[in-house]
């Protein structure tokens, strides 16, 4: 079974319910587990733990919201490193 991490922020509404088709449509799939978790609640063992992702921000003067960039901000170095350590282990 595969498995598709959501990602999303939204302050009106609007991209969480860009989320909730998103969802909906995957988990017609019967091999694919969805999780759909807020930008703020987010962790790096939950990108690393998922096979695929989607992340649903609004677009805030011609860029991403504030917490989704926390999200990236807060995961990515994680994420990259334990990527990194098990690409170069014997």
């Amino acid at each position: 079974m595969k498995s598709l991490l959501i990602v999303y922020h939204s302050m009106t509404g609007g991209t969480l319910q860009m989320a909730h088709a998103a969802a909906t449509g995957a988990r017609s799939e019967p091999d694919v587990r969805v999780s759909m978790l807020r930008a703020a609640e987010a962790q790096a063992e939950d990108v690393l733990a998922a096979d695929a992702y989607i992340f649903a921000t609004p677009e805030n003067l011609a860029g991403i919201s504030g917490m989704m960039k926390d999200f990236f901000d807060r995961t990515y170095y994680a994420a990259f490193e334990r990527i990194n350590a098990g690409r170069f282990s014997p």
